[in-house]
């Protein structure tokens, strides 16, 4: 089934096209990578689909909806979140907290039920506190549950992103280079993980220059070359595809 459908995008910036007439489709329950150079249109790709950019022309349609011109914090409401390739991380708060601040769209923000301590806002703060705790199991930092945020290694850092991306509920997770930064080790950990968030029902949207990774966990592959569709298919098609080569792969 089609989760989410890209028909004719385009976005300039003045009178460059950093996407250019782009279509494909994501089918639910996959792992969907975008690959490509540098400069080729990925980012901006993320930002479409997220709301932080307006597309120029086209639709983006989420189950057939167009949700081209919505917000972030709709999109959210909607199932869709995504992580930075730049780390996004409140230092200043516990691992498990930074992992709670993901559910705040599913929590009671009532200022009477605040104001009055009604017994239901306590029991939904112990309740998205063991969800985070299970969310941190699930992407492998059970030992860092009751650790500060500033004092997890880089790779966990990159991880605890992910767990907090999934504390929202998301349908379709957009992952921006969770890879980029991290020694192998580290990328066969974030690799199991994606794979496991997969399993358990999340689409995946992947942009990743880890060759290794996407080639060993997507289900289907597009690559982009200045804004523009250079071709698409699986791990084997693209990496026997000459334009591909010539253009990325080397």
């Amino acid at each position: 089934m089609s989760l989410l459908k890209i028909e004719g995008l385009t976005k300039t910036f003045g009178g460059v096209h950093a996407i250019e007439d782009l279509s494909f489709t994501i089918q639910a329950g996959t792992i969907h990578s975008v690959i490509g150079p540098n400069g080729a249109g990925k980012t901006t790709l993320f930002n479409l689909i997220t709301g932080i950019y307006a597309p120029t022309s086209g639709k983006i349609l989420l189950e057939g909806w167009d949700i081209a011109h919505k917000p972030p914090y709709e999109l959210a409401k909607l199932g869709l979140c995504r992580t930075f390739q730049n780390l996004q991380i409140c230092f200043n708060m516990t691992a498990i907290e930074n992992v709670m601040m993901g559910s705040h769209l599913h929590l009671n923000t009532s200022f009477l039920a605040a104001l009055f301590r009604f017994p239901t806002l306590s029991q939904g703060d112990h309740e998205c506190r063991e969800q985070a705790a299970e969310l941190m199991k699930l992407v492998g930092l059970s030992k860092y549950i009751t650790a500060d945020a500033d004092s997890l290694p880089y790779g966990a850092l990159k991880r605890l992103e992910i767990a907090r991306a999934l504390a929202t509920s998301p349908r379709l997770l957009l992952l921006d280079e969770p890879a980029a930064g991290l020694n192998p080790k580290e990328t066969a950990e974030i690799d199991e993980v994606i794979q496991k968030i997969c399993q358990s029902g999340v689409t995946i949207l992947l942009v990743e220059h880890d060759m290794k990774l996407v080639m060993n966990i997507s289900d289907h592959i597009l690559v982009l070359d200045y804004g523009k569709k250079l071709a698409e298919g699986k791990a084997e098609e693209i990496r026997n595809n000459t334009a591909v080569i010539e253009a990325y792969l080397g």
